[in-house]
């Protein structure tokens, strides 16, 4: 079972406005649901209001204080530690998918990162980690749409 960080960035490592993706990229959402498919996500509280449902052929877990909050569809814990026991039991790939809290807290244990980043810079109040340098590039492709894009796999060594 791998577990791995997911996310998309600016150039300036902006990954979120608020609760928005500041961009709309072509091919980078379905580039991110071929990555996926048939794996457990961990998502904080935030950025599962922003997607605002449980995305198809994932199991979802969303990870929240308030232990009160019920998301249809999701599993609700209140810690990544907690998120990433239940989502080992499901035997699937694990992927933290955001926001900015939880790369951070993420970015220490996980041994693969799938990393896009677009060719813009952005104004924006969410930034993901700086990659630590354990961490080298497995494959890379660029992306020529409405917004160029890099996606790069990463492995810790």
């Amino acid at each position: 079972m791998t577990l791995a960080l997911i996310a998309a960035q600016a150039n300036n490592h902006v990954i979120g406005r608020g609760n928005l993706i500041p961009w709309k990229v072509d091919g980078e959402q379905q580039l991110f649901k071929s990555i996926t498919m048939g794996g457990t996500l961990i998502m904080g509280r935030k950025t599962h209001n922003s997607i605002g449902r449980p995305l198809p052929g994932r199991r979802t877990i969303v990870v929240t204080r308030n232990d009160k909050l019920k998301f249809n569809g999701c599993s609700v814990c209140n810690s990544l530690e907690t998120a990433l026991n239940r989502a080992e039991a499901f035997d699937q790939p694990i992927f933290i998918a955001g926001g900015g809290e939880l790369y951070r807290q993420a970015i220490g244990k996980v041994e693969e990162i799938h990393l896009t980043t677009i060719d813009i810079e952005v104004e924006g109040d969410i930034y993901f980690p700086e990659v630590p340098k354990d961490f080298k590039i497995i494959d890379q492709q660029h992306y020529s749409t409405n917004f160029n894009y890099t996606y790069q796999l990463l492995r810790r060594n």
